[in-house]
This record gives structure tokens, C-alpha cells and sequence, in this order.
């Protein structure tokens, strides 16, 4: 990898980046409240679940995609793959979730002049726009390989999930960082598996998250917007 790209990379998947990550916990606050999630161990195995059984069936997948598109600068394919991510989502707050956040990277691929022209007024097209479509196109315009950005997006997700741990369990930050160096290998199984899935193969089925999310957003007490 060159170092441009593990730049480029590493800027993308900072929890620094000005997208909002941070105040998002993706239905793990609603798991620690109904008792699935209370300390250490049981916060890795729900990130490990997440990881395995959401993110490499239905982001990861639909950002390798993505990027073969934004390489070619198939506008309508674009459009449509993320129309249909936006319409599975299985609640109104995961949805606002993925668009909140797109719409800010795209917002700073645009002021930042990411892209060709031709690019960016397609990206500002996508109204609404997922996060994994507008990551796709950030990634593309700093010349990132596709296993190496699934794998940043997937590192980003588990950190801001241990993170969100960190908070509301609460954890210590030694147990967080357990966490994280505990999934380092299921990344990577991630990140294969997304690669070797089709189109057709994307999915976002997970009835618990979905219940839990929507629980979420009536919930009493929460720290995170979902």
C-alpha cells in the first residue's frame, strides 16, 4: 500500500472526520438497556455479531460496489443501489443514521474538491445519500484499493462501536481496546467475505437490530441519537 493511500485511509476512518460518527451507537445503547449487553465480554461478542452478521452481508458489500461504479461512473446503477440500501433499513432512525452521515462526507468531498466535476455533481445528486455510497466515493477520488477501504470502513465501525461501550456500559479503556485488538481477525473475514458478495447477495436482515433500534427511539434515557 502506498503511503498516500493508508493517508488517505486513516483520514477517512478517524473518529475525528466531521460526520457526526461519534453520536451514533447503532442499537447497542438499546442493547445494554434490555440487559444483552453489561460488561466486557458481552459487548464483543454484540460488536463481533454486528460485524459478522450486518456489516459484511450489507455495508461492506454495497461499498465494494459502489466503488467498482464510481469507477466507472455508472450514475444510475449508483442511484440506484442506494436507493434500495436506504429503503432496507430496518428503522426510521437507522435511515436517518446512514443519511445524516452521507450527507456530511458529501458535503466535505465537495468542499474539499474531491473528485472530478463531472463526479461530484452526481454525488450531490443523491438526495438522500447513504454513508457507504458517499465513503465509496471518497475513497475512489484518494485512490484507495477496495479491500483496504472495506477494511477502514469496517475499523471505523468497531472502534465507534467500542466506543459507544466505553460510554454507556460502561467499560474501561482498557477493556475497549481489548475489544478492537479481539475483532482484528474478524475484519479481515469481514472484508473477504464483502468482496466475494454479489449484488444480489446484499442484505441487511437483522430482526433484532430492528427491534431494538426502533425501541431505541422511544427509549427514556439514551446518550446516542440511535
Amino acid at each position: 500500500m502506498r503511503i498516500a493511500e493508508l493517508t488517505a485511509l486513516l483520514h477517512l476512518a478517524s473518529p475525528a472526520l466531521p460526520i457526526g460518527a461519534f453520536s451514533y451507537s447503532q442499537g447497542l445503547e438499546s442493547a445494554i438497556e434490555h440487559g444483552l449487553i453489561h460488561d466486557g465480554d458481552t459487548a464483543r461478542e454484540w460488536i463481533a455479531s454486528g460485524l459478522s452478521n450486518v456489516l459484511a452481508r450489507g455495508e461492506l458489500p454495497l461499498l465494494a460496489h459502489q466503488m467498482e461504479r464510481w469507477r466507472n461512473h455508472e450514475a444510475q446503477a449508483l442511484a440506484a443501489a442506494d436507493e434500495e440500501f436506504l429503503a432496507s433499513r430496518e428503522s426510521a432512525e437507522l435511515r436517518r443514521e446512514t443519511q445524516q452521515m452521507g450527507w456530511s462526507l458529501a458535503q466535505l468531498c465537495t468542499q474539499l474538491e474531491w473528485g472530478d466535476s463531472a463526479r461530484l455533481a452526481t454525488l450531490n445528486a443523491l438526495k438522500p445519500v447513504s454513508q457507504p455510497t458517499a465513503f465509496a466515493f471518497a475513497a475512489f477520488t484518494q485512490g484507495a484499493a477496495t479491500d483496504s477501504t472495506l477494511a477502514a470502513y469496517a475499523f471505523a465501525w468497531v472502534e465507534n462501536q467500542a466506543a459507544a461501550a466505553l460510554k454507556a456500559v460502561p467499560l474501561g479503556q482498557v477493556a475497549g481496546q481489548r475489544i478492537i485488538v479481539a475483532l482484528r481477525d474478524a475484519i479481515d473475514t469481514a472484508v473477504q467475505q464483502a468482496l466475494a458478495t454479489s449484488p444480489d447477495g446484499i442484505n441487511t436482515f437483522a430482526p433484532q437490530l430492528g427491534i431494538l433500534s426502533a425501541r431505541h427511539e422511544s427509549q427514556y434515557s439514551r446518550l446516542f441519537r440511535s
